[in-house]
């Protein structure tokens, strides 16, 4: 049986593409997932006439890349049940990159450091920063939930919503190492994008936006507020 440390929280968002020592046939079962995802290892191997063995050594490791993830189907009869493989959202690059996640820890670092509120000057920081990203998306903001789900992706947590009791999984982070070296300082910012791009679509901030750093084996969880009136942002803006 694969033994696996549980450690608590998310997995490191995943290196691009670019930066990873792929194989060419490794390429090719990854966008096979792509196209066809959820996808069974036997499906695979006949579509791209490979063996299944073959087809599953690729498949493991494209998940320790973090490029594909797995869940178990029920099993069908007496058959053992089967994995079935899914493309993870990729990270965008002008979003998470290593020199920024440096710089980043640097500062968190800094703030750690020198402030006499580390918590209130991150989340500060975050909602202004999330406040920027909200004006310069190109997603529709009709549905604020959706619309942060989006950009969560884009800035390569993964989320995956799970429904309003238990919230949003977010499986990965674009800023790990730094988020477990200063979590009250990193966490804090995250929560304010969060809540700096709902204030600038007009969504209604409350109680219910939370962020629990580290919840769980395999990753953290937002709660966001359910709609109910709308707010005026306070958001700085710029000149039109």
């Amino acid at each position: 049986m694969e033994n696996r440390e549980l450690r608590p929280g998310p997995r490191a968002t995943p290196v691009p593409e670019s930066h990873l020592a792929l194989s060419p046939q490794r390429i090719t079962v990854l966008d096979d997932v792509r196209a066809h995802g959820p996808a069974r290892i036997n499906d695979i191997a006949e579509r791209l006439g490979l063996h299944a063995n073959t087809v599953r050594e690729h498949l493991d490791a494209l998940v320790g890349h973090g490029l594909v993830d797995h869940t178990t189907e029920p099993a069908r009869g007496r058959g053992r049940p089967a994995k079935v493989y899914r493309p993870m959202p990729a990270a965008d690059p002008t979003l998470a990159g290593r020199d920024y996640a440096g710089l980043a820890t640097a500062l968190a670092g800094h703030i750690a450091r020198t402030s006499a509120d580390p918590e209130g000057d991150a989340r500060a920081a975050g909602r202004e920063w999330g406040c920027d990203l909200a004006r310069e998306s190109d997603y529709d903001t009709a549905d604020p939930h959706a619309f942060v789900l989006d950009l969560l992706t884009r800035l390569g947590f993964a989320p995956h919503d799970r429904g309003p009791a238990l919230g949003v999984a977010l499986p990965m982070c674009p800023l790990l190492d730094a988020a477990r070296r200063y979590p009250n300082v990193v966490c804090q910012v995250h929560l304010g994008i969060v809540e700096g791009a709902l204030e600038e679509v007009g969504a209604p901030i409350g109680p219910g936006l939370d962020l629990l750093p580290f919840a769980e084996p395999g990753g953290c969880r937002l709660f966001m507020p359910e709609p109910t009136t709308p707010e005026v942002c306070c958001c700085p803006r710029g000149e039109s």
